[in-house]
């Protein structure tokens, strides 16, 4: 009967337990390119619900929360452009790459004419991963 009561006591707590956070380890190294430029998705749904427009400046990543922001530097320049981003798409789908940026964001870190740049990502603010239905 005790072994019973213990073993219903020990599923209660393992499938109450909170799902998994991210750690407080809040920064990425990695290769960053950009889409929205003459690719077909301006203009389209993100997974967050938005409307996606290549002018602004958001981003694409396949695990952070959707709505987190996160400040991206590009470490291929000299001067370092940094620049905050939304997460409200998911992606890159290409091995090797951690991030996807706006063709906007991308001219503002400096790498939209090369296609790819080594960054580093910091999270500003962990995001609250909604969908919000676009008008």
């Amino acid at each position: 009967m005790i072994k019973n009561i213990i073993y219903v006591l020990a599923l209660i707590l393992l499938t109450c337990s909170p799902s998994p956070r991210y750690t407080s380890d809040n920064i990425i190294y990695g290769v960053a390119s950009h889409y929205g430029h003459n690719d077909g998705f301006d203009g389209q749904l993100t997974a967050n619900g938005e409307i996606f427009d290549q002018h602004g400046l958001s981003a694409a990543h396949k695990t952070l929360p959707l709505n987190s922001w996160i400040k991206v530097t590009n470490l291929d320049r000299l001067t370092k452009p940094s620049v905050k981003l939304k997460i409200n798409d998911r992606g890159p789908y290409i091995k090797g790459r951690v991030l996807d940026c706006s063709s906007g964001a991308a001219k503002k870190l400096g790498f939209f004419e090369q296609g790819t740049a080594n960054v580093k990502i910091e999270v500003v603010k962990w995001g609250d991963n909604k969908y919000y239905k676009s008008k």
